[in-house]
């Protein structure tokens, strides 16, 4: 199939922590044959700021941040097979969210995946004069990043002909161990944007934990954090190129995942972050949040917070005990790859698409 993408970008990681997602999920439906071009505009610093090169598994199309280039590149995509408009693109979103719609008249089939869905049905609900509600139904497909079982019932009853969760997974050729580097050295590492849905949490776990074991060290990586006050203890180190990540997840005794306040609410929803730490063989802790059981056991192969003394507990506990750590951080990475890779999720999306080119009910999952 010929597929277009219209996203944030494939080739910028910069504000754009769907990065890495959008590039599993786009060269492992290359791998399996299909052919992606991924429109992305030339916005916030982001191809200033690439951490990649334009891949040979898809051809990137970059463009003003306008409506007269934007209709250039829908002009582009007019007869591929699929059309995909993501969520959180940054600029034109409300506009292109219609746009893409008149494309099925040619054929294509013109689906919407939100990389934020619980945050979308809460503004939807919310108000119920949302220009995006009508919409909706006229998707051929709905897909999401992640939020389970109660984002596909928010989503079908505002409409949604279909809906599924197509999750967060490992690349192993970009994410895996390597060995440990000095400078990321630490007791416990974050890595995430200062984002206001996310914020408070961070404060919760993250820095909470900080302030609870002062002899201990903190790393975080991401954007924004520079002037807010941080703990002596915790250490800021701006924007982390993605080919940083291995080292930072491999080196620090631990690795902590903090979910967006809605995805936590929502549940089911793991963070790239997750697989990328868990595919360098990092031993993880994240925020407790329904549904963790589907992808990585509490207790063998992730360690659950229900706050930050919680955090501070883990940390104590893995540093005294290095031995536990590795072992956790192993299981984790054997089980993403048995089961929780782009692999894995491509085939899921090239089944569902099939299934509606050929009038067939949904595969289950």
């Amino acid at each position: 199939m010929n597929i277009a993408f219209f996203a944030s970008s494939l080739v910028s990681a910069y504000w754009n922590g769907a990065a890495t997602y959008y590039r599993g999920i786009v060269r492992a439906l290359h791998e399996r044959g299909h052919r992606i071009t991924f429109y992305e505009p030339d916005a916030y610093e982001r191809q200033a700021h690439r951490d990649i090169d334009d891949p040979p598994w898809a051809r990137v199309a970059v463009y003003a941040p306008t409506p007269d280039a934007a209709r250039a590149m829908l002009d582009q995509a007019r007869g591929s097979d699929v059309v995909v408009k993501t969520s959180g693109i940054g600029v034109l979103d409300g506009w292109l969210e219609g746009a893409v719609l008149d494309l099925q008249k040619d054929g294509s089939l013109v689906g919407y995946w939100d990389v934020d869905a619980p945050a979308t049905l809460e503004r939807v609900c919310g108000n119920p004069g949302d220009r995006f509600r009508a919409f909706i139904p006229r998707y051929d497909f709905v897909y999401t990043y992640g939020g389970g079982d109660p984002v596909v019932r928010g989503y079908r009853a505002l409409g949604a002909a279909r809906c599924a969760p197509i999750y967060n997974a490992l690349d192993p050729t970009t994410h895996f161990p390597v060995p440990q580097v000095p400078r990321y050295a630490c007791d416990l590492a974050l890595l995430a944007n200062r984002l206001p849905d996310r914020e408070e949490r961070i404060g919760a776990f993250f820095l909470d934990a900080a302030r609870r074991l002062p002899e201990s060290s903190f790393l975080l990586g991401g954007n924004g954090w520079e002037g807010s006050g941080l703990p002596e203890n915790v250490r800021a180190i701006g924007h982390l190129p993605t080919a940083e990540h291995n080292a930072f997840n491999c080196s620090p005794a631990a690795v902590l995942n903090v979910s967006r306040e809605s995805m936590a609410r929502y549940g089911y929803s793991p963070a790239t972050r997750v697989f990328e730490a868990a595919g360098a063989a990092a031993c993880l802790i994240t925020d407790a949040w329904e549904g963790i059981e589907l992808f990585l056991e509490p207790g063998s192969e992730i360690l659950v917070a229900q706050d930050g003394a919680d955090v501070a507990r883990h940390v104590h506990e893995l540093t005294a005990d290095p031995e536990r750590a590795r072992r956790i951080g192993d299981a984790a990475r054997q089980r993403v790859l048995a089961q929780h890779t782009y692999a894995h999720r491509a085939a899921e999306v090239e089944a569902r698409l099939f299934a509606i080119l050929e009038s067939a009910p949904e595969p289950s999952r």
